[in-house]
């Protein structure tokens, strides 16, 4: 469900894997899959090209097995399991529309983009970690374990994905924030040092919330951080701020305004993320907005 760099990417992967794969696309991007198959250029494995099934909607379509929910989070309660979006409170979106203990947490490790309608562009990583809520290895989740490992997805079964949802969530506001904020890559960021301290205390503030959310973060977890933002690529920017680059919605409210809202209802100062927040909301619209 979404078919942009997260969904194109690991979908394309499960296609190669020889497993019956159904796409949700739309516009440009939907028409070319359906006509020229999803191109996949990856500087990791090289090009390829798969020819999935692909729908604009799912009236009709078979029941499936297993959805990898990889929509923008603005999308979820509209497009309403496995949720591999940005953001920590998707999984309770979907179980509003589907009932309590249909989604699973899921966090997608991937540096993949859309370059042009049916082109996926795969710079780096691409591991899945995901797990059911509750902390229990459920039958559907090894299963869906193993349609990964089969198609040669790096993959995680954790018993406590609300951390790693937490821990992406830190990475991503960060780097989301500073990219979009300066629109800049991550490298100028680092190269910057009152923005690259800008950074550290964007992670430092997002922790204290997980901590204050009784989330179980690893007591080291703002300098491992800081320390995985060192080796990303420094042409790399975050999807948000190439969103607001090409005037596109932004997944704001989703990071940086749940963050800035959570921080006001739980008394934990977020000034950093909130100047973030109100800088980018603007243009959170996009320009169609």
């Amino acid at each position: 469900m979404g078919s942009g760099g997260v969904g194109g990417y690991f979908g394309a992967k499960l296609v190669r894997a020889g497993l019956e794969v159904t796409m949700v696309a739309r516009g440009a991007h939907l028409g070319t899959i359906r006509r020229a198959g999803l191109t996949i250029r990856s500087a990791v494995e090289g090009d390829a090209v798969v020819r999935p099934a692909a729908v604009e909607r799912l009236e009709g379509a078979a029941r499936a097995d297993a959805v990898l929910f990889c929509v923008k989070s603005f999308d979820t309660e509209d497009a309403a399991v496995l949720s591999l979006q940005n953001g920590v409170d998707n999984e309770d979106k979907i179980d509003a529309q589907l009932g309590r203990g249909r989604a699973m947490g899921g966090v997608a490790q991937v540096f993949a983009t859309i370059e042009a309608p049916g082109v996926i562009r795969h710079q780096a990583a691409g591991r899945i970690i995901f797990g059911e809520l509750d902390g229990r290895t459920s039958d559907r989740a090894e299963r869906l374990r193993d349609a990964f490992v089969r198609a040669e997805i790096p993959t995680e079964l954790s018993k406590d994905v609300r951390r790693a949802l937490w821990e992406k969530y830190i990475l991503i506001c960060a780097v989301a924030g500073t990219t979009a904020v300066t629109r800049e890559t991550v490298g100028v960021v680092r190269e910057t040092p009152p923005t690259w301290r800008l950074f550290r205390t964007i992670v430092e503030e997002v922790t204290a919330l997980g901590r204050a959310s009784d989330v179980d973060l690893p007591g080291d977890v703002v300098d491992q951080t800081v320390k995985f933002a060192e080796a990303i690529a420094p042409g790399n920017r975050a999807s948000l701020a190439q969103d607001l680059l090409q005037g596109k919605r932004l997944e704001l409210e989703a990071l940086h305004g749940h963050a800035a809202r959570l921080g006001e209802r739980l008394g934990v100062p977020t000034p950093a993320v909130f100047a973030v927040y109100a800088a980018l909301l603007p243009h959170a619209a996009g320009r169609r907005g």
